[in-house]
């Protein structure tokens, strides 16, 4: 069975600038080098000349880094550029990440004037100790003043917030999800502190500098947000985001369902046709690339039928509605139990996944340790 594949109706705009970077974060990012916004937006441009002709989406992604450490003016230009190669679709969703650190209301009202809809907030805490810890650059006050400048200018909200940092307890967890719940955002995203390679908290975890929190004192972290969302009418749809009614990440949901969608700036990953491609990483490099009209993809590969199922598979099972068989033959060629039927059913046994015979998902034990899963999906 052959797979054909739709023209992608998703784009995303990676704008790797930072103030500095975060003691958690392995992102692309560059910090602190203004010199190099002009250099970027037009070597934004140029690659986004190399699609030929202008693709229109239905969402619209820009992401960091972070979009607004530019200036006003340099934000408007990054608006139209990517306007002017992805025109958007009636019913649109466009989002910018931000931080509230550098949002203001001139910042705001260059987005709202393109046509943005959904601000998504690197928010992480309430508690300026916290922020403090995590070498954030903003404190409590910023982010409520931020939202009320979004909301002020009919956009959506989503909350980014980070859990199970050192020292932290399970209260003190709790009055940061109660502070998120009392602005009324439409989206909120938790997500347990992550020790990365190459992130300076992973060196300072291998030095004894930092300790990180016991799992079973996370697991808890984690099973308390899911269900203080829920008391108040968040729909949990995904491992680590919770949405209000029809207020889901949509283009998040491109990636989940395994559609395809463009990408532009350094380190973006696209999947167009079957064929995923990753731009280089390096800020640096990705512009002398761009400049001497060279590729700046680093990385290509063409997924195979069985590649392309297995990965499926595994974002499909990210979401909590899971996979459900006779689509996912009708997508894949390949039928769910030919593709994974053994471990499907080990995973069923010890609990991790439910089967009624048509759809598999994550129990609530699943979805505690669900990246233990997915090597064997894999």
């Amino acid at each position: 069975m052959s797979v054909s594949f739709s023209p992608p109706r998703a784009a995303y705009i990676h704008v790797p600038f930072c103030v500095h970077r975060c003691g958690y974060c392995n992102f692309t990012l560059i910090a602190g080098r203004n010199d190099l916004v002009g250099p970027f937006l037009q070597s934004l441009a140029k690659e986004l000349r190399w699609l030929s002709e202008p693709r229109e989406v239905d969402t619209l992604y820009f992401g960091g880094g972070t979009p607004t450490y530019l200036s006003p003016p340099q934000l408007q230009q990054l608006c139209e550029t990517a306007l002017a190669w992805h025109p958007l679709a009636e019913g649109y969703e466009w989002t910018v990440e931000a931080n509230p650190g550098d949002l203001d209301k001139d910042r705001i009202q260059v987005l709202a004037d393109a046509g943005v809809n959904r601000l998504s907030l690197g928010a992480q805490s309430f508690r300026n100790e916290k922020l403090s810890l995590l070498e954030r650059d903003h404190q409590a006050s910023d982010i409520r003043n931020a939202v009320l400048l979004a909301q002020q200018a009919q956009m959506q909200i989503s909350l980014d917030l980070i859990f199970a940092t050192p020292g932290e307890t399970l209260s003190q967890w709790q009055e940061d999800l109660n502070e998120a719940i009392q602005l009324k955002p439409d989206h909120i995203s938790t997500y347990g502190l992550t020790y990365e390679r190459g992130a300076t908290f992973w060196s300072r975890l291998g030095r004894g500098e930092m300790t990180s929190v016991p799992e079973e004192l996370e697991r808890d972290m984690y099973l308390l947000a899911i269900d203080r969302l829920a008391d108040e009418n968040f729909e949990h749809y995904e491992i680590s985001n919770f949405a209000q009614p029809a207020r889901r990440s949509r283009h998040n949901e491109t990636y989940w369902s395994g559609e395809g969608y463009y990408a532009a700036g350094p380190g973006a990953a696209r999947y167009v046709n079957g064929v995923r491609e990753t731009n280089h990483g390096s800020t640096t490099t990705y512009l002398k690339r761009v400049l001497s009209d060279t590729s700046p993809v680093a990385e290509r590969e063409c997924l195979d039928q069985e590649q392309r199922a297995r990965e499926l598979l595994v974002f499909g099972l990210r979401r909590l509605e899971g996979v459900t068989r006779q689509p996912f033959f009708e997508r894949t060629g390949i039928s769910l139990d030919d593709l994974a039927g053994n471990v499907i059913s080990d995973y069923v046994e010890a609990g991790m996944l439910a089967d009624d015979g048509e759809t598999i998902r994550l129990t609530r034990q699943g979805l505690l340790i669900s990246d233990a899963l997915w090597p064997d999906l894999l």
